[in-house]
């Protein structure tokens, strides 16, 4: 046997420092405990060498698993010193604490504990030590006193030693027993030893917490009895909980492991030299601010309701405590299981906009007017922060896809227009300001029943309200939690969706049609949901749903799932790359998150198979350009280079609105790396992100031209066209996009001009060989009309917009470098402007 618990993992009274002793007689109190521990070792040879016969001479251990008994609570065990090793580069136990069970008022507090056979006389030294009056400490006080008075008897151990479960351990019948296992152990594979030799039912499904291995066993208490004499490293003995996750361990055993993550976590601050940290604002429920994970990273200055009372979690879940969580961390399982230290680089604010009891609710009609209002609320305290806002609540829209007054306002807020409602149509209350652009990440939406076809199921479940919003970043949600959970009650169970595919709680925008954005624009894991093969569902099992904050205690741990869990994780993910890029605009940001995101492989087989774009514009409907990873997000590698420019200019002038201008971006390409390249592909992936004020009157919100103030497009020039000419036909395309003329393009893009002008935020990306695409050396960024042009009013004249242009190159050739040679040629001008004719 093998390894060791830290003490830090047992919770008892009367532990640590200044315990109080036992009056013992000190030669005869230690003597009989030497005596004791001598017979105890000679007791386990015996039963070993039974055991062996019984099992197999391969399973022989190699340690004595001895009994430590207390006497009462008064006078705790010094369980620290139970643990010891040989130190040194190669250090290895000499013995190990196993397992404790508490004293009760009829028994005394007992230790289980390891000596490997190699070190049974220096564990017989801890006894002549205390006896020995020459080993006396400077304060002349018996050696290893602490540990040794406390201790009332030493024996052999017995099977029921390692149970730690409340009661006695059911004896009768075979049953499921949960084992905990050393999983530092070297015999650690012993266990399926034991197994195949007795013939005993095991749950395929393990788990693993730190350095311990958690199985399931269907036996009797009798088939188990060999175990503490042979070489399986067994630490305990409890009544099955079929533990998947943290979550599924008792409350004190979860707050361990949450203890333990609060003591590992720096915090950021809410300053620094370089400006504020930026912050995740929740629009929410509320947060329960108390939570140890939270608190360091949540002030109660940054607590705001549109209510006027309380910040407080006021849903009976505790649904913005657990967003928190994840808006701050992510899911918790590896950081629980983790050892490392966790340095935060962003903070969290929260604004509840859900009623409390006597509060009295806002009306749908009122949604959009309350995120304003929610809104307002940090940036008044806090004006200068980079934040990010979560919204993860919405409501069934009127016809999908088309404007709502909610969905308005977020559009409105995001392109820095204050809005109020007046009857059913929105007032502008003023233009667009460049300087107060915001970010909002909207949830997608849950669909309302689950169905075994989950993919018909999305499909037929529009996006909810104000998810559709041009502006937003809206995030669906997909899953690679695909585990079974152990509890036998679920044998014959599947889980519905398989791995990397869209997550059957997630809502899509296949309904929404022709004119209206591609939403969601990117997915984050949202959980899984257990079907019994027939009408049963279980959307909520820890095991296929992420681990946050809750809110019942400081310390508790709950689940957390669907699109909600998805845009918390999302909005994360936006705020450290505003740590990592501080000058970032929103559009960046978002337009950012969208370009980095990939296809899980289940995604790349579903586009791979559709050829046509329509089928293809049709599938990003579900699951958008896929899953953006933190790594890819804030880092470009050798062979996958992103190019980020963040340009305005003014695209109109004159009474008429006129186009006056495009703006025209040289690319570095690194041509001569690329013609090398010959055959082989390359991908080019174009993203151009921007904000479009809405339209104040509902009257014009059926016709896409009619709702934003304006659009932009982009387009590559031809391999076979030198600038003047691309210059040409981009002049002709800026004039007669309005009435439907539209360029002959290369049909290597994935959606092509029609499919990706859609919203606010265009991508699309080209993918063939990299000689074709040396020769492709300007893109061209240009305006097309939209309310702004009919505006009779003529208060939008001249006004500048700005867009962010990304640009990434990447090839499958890891040798290849793209990046450096882009890098050096980096000293052209990002952007040209040219006056259309």
């Amino acid at each position: 046997m093998q390894g060791h618990v830290e003490t830090k993992d047992f919770h008892r009274a009367g532990g640590g420092q200044g315990r109080s002793l036992r009056h013992v007689n000190r030669f005869d109190h230690g003597a009989k405990l030497k005596e004791s521990t001598e017979r105890a070792f000679v007791t386990y040879d015996k039963q070993r060498h039974e055991a062996a016969i019984l099992s197999d001479e391969e399973l022989r251990a190699t340690g004595s698993i001895i009994v430590l008994e207390g006497e009462n609570s008064t006078h705790p065990l010094k369980l620290e010193a139970l643990t010891a090793n040989t130190g040194g580069r190669g250090s290895r136990p000499k013995w190990c604490l196993l397992s404790v069970r508490e004293s009760t008022g009829e028994k005394a507090e007992t230790a289980t504990v390891w000596v490997a056979d190699d070190f049974r006389h220096h564990f017989l030294r801890i006894f002549e030590d205390y006896l020995n009056d020459e080993k006396k400490t400077k304060n002349g006080l018996p050696r290893n006193q602490e540990l040794v008075a406390n201790i009332s008897r030493i024996r052999s151990v017995v099977l029921e030693d390692l149970w730690t479960s409340q009661g006695e351990p059911p004896k009768s019948g075979c049953k499921w027993w949960e084992l905990w296992l050393d999983a530092n152990s070297p015999h650690l594979a012993d266990w399926e030893t034991f197994i195949a030799r007795s013939k005993l039912e095991v749950r395929t499904n393990q788990f693993r917490l730190r350095d311990r291995l958690i199985v399931w066993v269907k036996a009797n208490w009798y088939d188990l009895q060999t175990l503490p004499f042979i070489s399986v490293p067994l630490t305990e003995i409890r009544e099955p909980q079929f533990i998947d996750t943290i979550e599924d361990l008792t409350l004190e055993d979860q707050a361990e492991y949450v203890e333990d993550l609060r003591d590992r976590v720096e915090h950021a601050p809410a300053e620094r030299r370089s400006g504020s940290t930026p912050t995740v604002c929740l629009l929410d429920t509320g947060v329960f601010r108390a939570h140890i994970l939270l608190s360091d990273s949540l002030s109660s200055d940054d607590m705001y309701s549109i209510f006027g009372g309380s910040g407080a979690d006021v849903h009976p879940s505790g649904h913005g405590t657990a967003m928190a969580g994840l808006a701050l961390f992510g899911s918790l399982d590896p950081l629980l299981t983790g050892t490392d230290r966790v340095t935060l680089r962003h903070r969290l604010e929260s604004v509840r906009m859900k009623a409390g009891r006597g509060e009295k609710s806002k009306t749908p009609l009122d949604y959009g007017p309350a995120t304003a209002e929610a809104v307002s609320l940090p940036e008044i305290n806090q004006p200068r922060r980079s934040r990010v806002f979560c919204l993860t609540l919405s409501t069934s829209p009127d016809k999908p896809g088309e404007p709502t007054l909610w969905s308005s306002s977020v559009d409105a807020l995001a392109v820095g227009t204050n809005v109020v409602r007046e009857g059913d149509e929105l007032q502008l209350l003023s233009e667009p300001d460049l300087a107060s652009t915001r970010l909002l990440v909207v949830a997608a939406g849950n669909v309302p029943v689950y169905r075994f076809d989950y993919r018909k199921n999305s499909m037929e479940s529009p996006i909810q309200d104000p998810a559709q919003a041009w502006n937003a970043l809206t995030v669906g949600a997909y899953t690679e939690l695909t585990q079974i959970p152990s509890h036998p009650q679920y044998a014959g169970w599947n889980v519905v969706a398989e791995s990397g595919d869209i997550s059957p709680h997630t809502r899509t925008s296949v309904d929404f049609g022709a004119p209206w954005p591609i939403k969601p624009d990117i997915c984050m894991e949202g959980g899984n949901v257990l079907w019994d093969g027939e009408a049963m569902f279980e959307d909520r099992l820890p095991l296929l749903s992420l681990r946050s904050t809750g809110h019942r205690s400081d310390n508790e741990l709950t689940s957390a799932n669907a699109t909600s869990a998805a845009t918390a994780q999302a909005a994360r993910l936006a705020a450290l790359v505003w740590d990592r890029y501080p000058s970032y605009w929103p559009e960046t940001v978002r337009g950012l998150l969208t370009h980095s995101a990939e296809w899980t492989d289940s995604m790349k087989q579903q586009v791979s198979a559709e050829r046509t774009k329509h089928g293809r514009l049709k599938l990003l409907r579900q699951f958008g350009w896929g899953v953006p990873a933190e790594d890819a997000v804030l880092n470009s590698a050798l062979n996958a280079v992103t190019l980020i420019t963040q340009d305005q200019f003014v695209p109109f002038s004159g009474n008429k609105y006129s186009v006056r201008s495009f703006r025209l971006h040289p690319l570095p390409w690194p041509k001569d790396v690329l013609q090398s390249l010959g055959e082989t592909e390359v991908r080019l992936r174009i993203t151009l992100s921007y904000f479009v004020e809405p339209s104040a009157s509902r009257r014009g919100w059926r016709n896409k031209y009619q709702y934003a103030s304006h659009g932009l497009r982009f387009d590559l020039q031809g391999r076979t066209e030198d600038q003047s000419s691309f210059i040409r036909r981009v002049n002709r395309e800026a004039r007669g996009v309005d009435v439907g003329s539209r360029s002959h393009e290369s049909q290597r893009w994935f959606l092509g001009e029609r499919g990706r002008h859609l919203g606010s935020l265009h991508q699309d990306e080209w993918i063939g060989p990299g000689v074709e695409l040396a020769h492709c050396s300007n893109i061209a960024v240009y305006p097309v009309g939209g309310w702004w042009k009919n505006n009779r009013n003529k208060d939008r004249q001249d006004l500048p917009v700005r867009y962010s242009l990304l640009v990434s190159l990447q090839t499958n050739k890891q040798a290849v470098d793209l990046y450096t040679p882009i890098a050096t040629q980096l000293k052209v001008p990002v952007g040209i402007e040219i006056p259309t004719v």
